[in-house]
């Protein structure tokens, strides 16, 4: 039997509609809550990006700035921006559009961030919070819209084996500690593979529930899934597509129609975890304006 689709644009409006409700009764009570996204240079693919985070804010009533600076810029003109952000009691959500051209630290600029307002869960002190079970601060942005994936399809981690393929600081490292956190719809066994990685099939054939998040086209073949295995799809690839007005297709790390066949369920690509991330985007952001409006 083919698996069950986790169509993450359905549970993505779910948690927008939530979010919604949730901003609109914080604003009756006089904070709206408010994100700034910072474009440094016009790289097409980060436009669209941009973009669609503006969109959902203003949708979900938000107030939504984009501060666009040349690519040119400095990176104290960034820091100076930044800080002046830090300091607007009107943005408790702020962002810095990846990838920034090369005379900007990338590393300064996530420090130079106020935690409080550091959204995507990048600064050290929100990752260690976040590492040592701290509900307190913010989650990082798609491992916790993948948590969300799966506890709102049903499915437990708790005692089963997950293996999480890839180890960047974005998915792979906070997705490893998010399922083996002492805690609802975590508790899981949890093996991370990587590029190192001599045999990722061996591991990832023991696997009740599987992460992909390697940046690799059709990685994840049907023969390295154990059958009813979850399949988690994290992965967003351009492929040739001589067939499609623009030349090319989206993919995931998966095979996805002879891995659908084996397993019990999986998220497609695209709309399975893309939407869940802009999602849990303005979840945190949400959660600073509450915070702001605890310390009024």
């Amino acid at each position: 039997m083919p698996a069950r689709i986790i169509d993450g644009k359905t549970i993505s409006e779910q948690v927008n509609a939530e979010t919604a409700a949730a901003a609109a009764l914080l604003s009756s009570h006089g904070v709206r809550p408010g994100i700034a996204v910072i474009l440094v240079g016009e790289d097409p693919a980060s436009q669209v990006y941009v973009g669609s985070k503006e969109r959902k804010a203003k949708e979900l009533g938000f107030h939504s700035l984009k501060i666009v600076l040349p690519a040119s810029a400095s990176q104290a003109e960034l820091l100076a921006v930044i800080a002046r952000l830090n300091a607007d009691p009107a943005i408790h959500g702020i962002l810095v559009q990846s990838p920034v051209p090369r005379q900007i630290d990338e590393r300064a600029v996530i420090l130079a961030i106020d935690p409080g307002k550091d959204v995507d869960c990048f600064h050290p002190y929100n990752v260690g919070k976040m590492l040592i079970g701290d509900t307190d601060g913010f989650l990082p942005c798609t491992p916790w819209g993948v948590m969300e994936l799966l506890r709102r399809s049903g499915i437990d981690a708790a005692g089963r084996h997950a293996v999480v393929i890839g180890r960047s600081t974005i998915v792979g490292k906070p997705m490893m500690a998010l399922l083996m956190q002492k805690a609802a719809g975590a508790d899981a066994t949890v093996t991370v593979c990587h590029s190192r990685t001599p045999d990722i099939g061996a591991f990832t054939r023991q696997a009740d529930i599987i992460v992909s998040a390697i940046g690799k086209a059709n990685f994840l073949k049907a023969d390295m899934v154990k059958p009813g295995a979850v399949v988690i799809d994290v992965g967003i690839n351009r492929i040739a597509d001589p067939g499609t007005k623009s030349g090319f297709r989206l993919v995931g790390d998966v095979d996805f129609a002879p891995v659908a066949e084996k397993a019990g369920a999986i998220t497609p690509v695209p709309g399975g975890v893309g939407p869940m991330t802009i999602a849990m985007l303005m979840g945190n952001t949400l959660r600073s304006a509450v915070a702001a409006q605890r310390k009024r």
